[in-house]
């Protein structure tokens, strides 16, 4: 059972990344970003109230993403593992993430940081943008993520290198080349020895 977190900045392919390296080590991709899709499109109470967030380019608040993470976590093709995309964003999304794998007697096994330059991140959303057709690829949407990931998320970051499970890939460059970095870079960590939290 392998269950892995990918993280960076928005436009640093963490959700290209995640399907190839879920379908590398056989574990399903667990996307924040599809799930908050799907109760909207669903219009299920919680999707109704995370679109409000999600319109104007606001990370969905902790508690109602952490509902729909943990009902996702239940299915059972994440029973033996799974590659989370998008969560956690937040410190108190970590202690939460904690506690859900914690009643399950599990642990996360590696922590992949895509790491890649602002401007690189910028060029990489207007292109998809264009090429997509994506409404919520704005120039000024954009830039507000990415101002909440460095306030935010970059402290989960931290807190993961202080567990010691941080595996940290050269986002730069071609999607397949990062790809077989980040392949390397995961299966070298789960093979070296290395101390576990009681």
């Amino acid at each position: 059972m392998t269950r892995l977190l990918i993280i960076g900045p928005p436009g640093s392919g963490k959700g290209t990344q995640a399907e190839h390296l879920a379908r590398h080590f056989g574990i399903p991709s667990v996307s924040t970003g599809e799930i908050f899709r799907s109760n909207v499109s669903q219009e299920t109470e919680l999707g109704n109230q995370a679109a409000k967030y999600l319109d104007g380019g606001d990370f969905v608040p902790d508690h109602l993403t952490n509902a729909m993470v943990r009902k996702r976590l239940l299915d059972g093709d994440a029973s033996s593992g799974f590659l989370l995309d998008g969560y956690p964003r937040t410190v108190l999304q970590v202690v939460e993430l904690d506690n859900m794998l914690a009643s399950q007697g599990r642990m996360l096994d590696a922590v992949v940081e895509l790491q890649a330059p602002d401007a690189e991140l910028e060029e990489r959303m207007l292109r998809r943008a264009r090429e997509q057709g994506r409404t919520d690829d704005t120039i000024e949407i954009f830039r507000r993520r990415l101002d909440l990931y460095h306030r935010q998320t970059h402290e989960v970051v931290s807190v993961y290198a202080g567990r010691g499970i941080l595996v940290s890939v050269n986002g730069s460059g071609d999607p397949g080349e990062i790809t077989g970095l980040a392949i390397d870079a995961v299966e070298q960590f789960l093979a070296s020895p290395r101390p576990r939290p009681d």
